[in-house]
């Protein structure tokens, strides 16, 4: 069986391998390891092989392993689920980046909510690129007013998009979705530059990374070729 080390080195070589084809420059796709229901003995062993950027969907479970990973200095800890509205002040009292906002209400109270001596929050906007009843995010038709709004709010940072593309989706229709968010992007810089940096892409999985890598991603969320298959896990919050 391959460690966690042996998977980091792997997918990374992946990256690396995908970001030359596409032509971009080495080092522009950063690697976030999906650590949800993960054990911390996992995350330690996992930034004991450099991996250092961890994201999760629930927020007592991060809370926990913050506290067991207290120690290790230079986690950056990302928030990647759906968020309830009671979960905002412990996301922008402990997280670095959020993926997952997709309404003005969450953006406004974690704008609210977060220590000002922490500096600005990391967000990113959730769109659902394939209108899927069953995903999280706001349209490519509401995504402008949405941005333009959440760029007025102080303490966070707008970085950019956010998107989970259907799976069962065929490579050249991964691609056209991929492609999409990154068009989306581009509009926002393009007519609202003072709303935010707009220069993330958190997109492609461990299935799709090289389509997401070739349509511009600069985060991709990585967990099941890291750590192996999910166990099942309860809901939670």
């Amino acid at each position: 069986m391959s460690s966690i080390a042996d998977n980091i080195e792997s997918v990374t070589r992946r990256i690396q391998k995908a970001t030359l084809q596409a032509g971009r420059e080495p080092g522009s796709v950063r690697l976030l390891a999906v650590s949800k229901t993960r054990p911390p003995e996992d995350l330690l062993a996992a930034t004991q092989a450099g991996q250092m950027a961890f994201g999760e969907n629930y927020v007592q479970e991060a809370l926990d392993k913050m506290t067991a990973l207290n120690a290790v200095e230079g986690i950056e800890w990302h928030f990647i689920g759906p968020i309830q509205s009671n979960k905002t002040r412990q996301i922008a009292e402990s997280f670095s980046w959020v993926h997952s906002v997709d309404r003005l209400k969450i953006a406004r109270r974690l704008s609210e909510q977060r220590p000002k001596s922490l500096g600005p929050l990391n967000l990113c906007l959730q769109v659902n690129v394939n209108s899927e009843d069953t995903k999280s995010g706001c349209s490519l038709a509401e995504l402008p007013e949405l941005a333009a709004a959440i760029g007025e709010l102080p303490n966070l940072n707008l970085r950019g998009l956010m998107a989970i593309p259907d799976p069962d989706q065929s490579e050249a229709e991964l691609r056209k979705s991929f492609r999409q968010l990154a068009n989306a992007l581009t509009d926002l810089k393009e007519k609202y530059p003072e709303a935010g940096q707009f220069d993330t892409l958190s997109m492609g999985m461990s299935d799709d990374l090289e389509a997401a890598i070739a349509e511009g991603a600069t985060w991709v969320r990585v967990g099941s070729a890291l750590f192996g298959n999910r166990p099942t896990k309860q809901s939670q919050s």
